[in-house]
């Protein structure tokens, strides 16, 4: 594999890792636990995964300069707060019109990379952002959902959950000097564990339900995939590839998440939502393939002189 393209694929595997997660918080439901206990667990046992590894692969944390410990604090809040305001708008929103607002992160990324580096979209991010926002209403099977009567709240915490996850990624963009990527992912979880503590209340930790009652095994799961490999897979790659391209490259969340709930949850999946899986993996793939086309064109350029 060449190198370049490692960088990209990490980014496709922790988003993928982000698309398991709704499946196990449904399967959970199931088991009698609710939305914020099985939230709960993931940030809390995540929390201590990543604190074992500490542990015992370092022990200190190093000296950081106050921006580099803002840029990780920052990054933890937007981890914590994307998870509760994603879990308020399914209050109000059908569940796929909720992953619909969710997904305005890929084009919402992209102007926030654009106005940071002073810069206006390429026609190739313009052409994935179209090819994807048309592949997650028809993936997410939003067409035959009936909007009358969402109140605006839903609307809102939908972009919000938006938003907060596409600064997520911008922050992850950022390098910090002097910091190992454990403890990257250790302060920014620790950060995430408060937020999600103060709002959510992990009362499971004292109630029986964490590790008697079972949560624990959900929380595990979730912790793997919604801790554990996105943040430390983002923190390697999203320096590497810049906040725009892994916008787009994220978008591998919503295919995978509809596969997963299909095969896990045995839930309907129609020819619409066929043809939108297939369309959000062609315009999350356009970038780096034009990419790869264009770096090799430049390759052979001295050659065919």
């Amino acid at each position: 594999m060449k190198k370049n393209l490692i960088y990209p694929l990490l980014i496709v595997i922790a988003s993928s890792s982000y698309g398991i997660l709704s499946t196990i918080v449904k399967v959970a439901m199931q088991h009698g636990f609710t939305t914020g206990e099985a939230v709960s667990s993931q940030y809390i046992i995540g929390f201590m995964l990543v604190a074992t590894i500490f542990i015992v692969t370092q022990r200190q944390l190093p000296k950081l300069s106050k921006k580099g410990l803002l840029i990780l604090v920052c990054a933890g809040i937007l981890t914590g707060t994307t998870g509760i305001v994603y879990g308020e708008s399914l209050k109000y929103l059908p569940a796929s019109l909720a992953v619909v607002m969710l997904f305005q992160f890929t084009w919402i990324g992209l102007l926030i990379d654009c106005a940071l580096h002073k810069r206006l979209p390429s026609r190739t991010e313009v052409i994935s952002i179209i090819v994807l926002f048309a592949g997650t209403i028809l993936a997410a099977g939003v067409l035959n959902v009936d909007l009358s009567g969402i109140a605006i709240q839903g609307w809102l915490l939908g972009f919000a959950a938006a938003f907060t996850f596409a600064c997520f990624i911008q922050f992850n963009s950022r390098h910090v000097e002097g910091i190992t990527t454990t403890s990257r992912v250790l302060i920014v979880s620790f950060v995430a564990l408060i937020i999600i503590s103060i709002f959510l209340n992990p009362e499971v930790l004292w109630n029986g339900k964490l590790f008697t009652g079972g949560l624990w095994k959900f929380g595990l799961a979730l912790g793997l995939f919604g801790i554990i490999l996105p943040i430390y897979l983002f923190s390697i790659a999203v320096p590497k590839v810049g906040g725009a391209l892994a916008s787009i490259l994220s978008a591998i969340e919503l295919p995978v998440a509809v596969t997963v709930s299909v095969i896990v949850l045995h839930e309907p999946l129609t020819l619409l939502q066929i043809a939108g899986i297939i369309l959000v993996i062609l315009g999350m793939m356009l970038p780096t393939i034009l990419s790869q086309r264009r770096q090799k064109d430049k390759s052979l350029e001295p050659n065919s002189k």
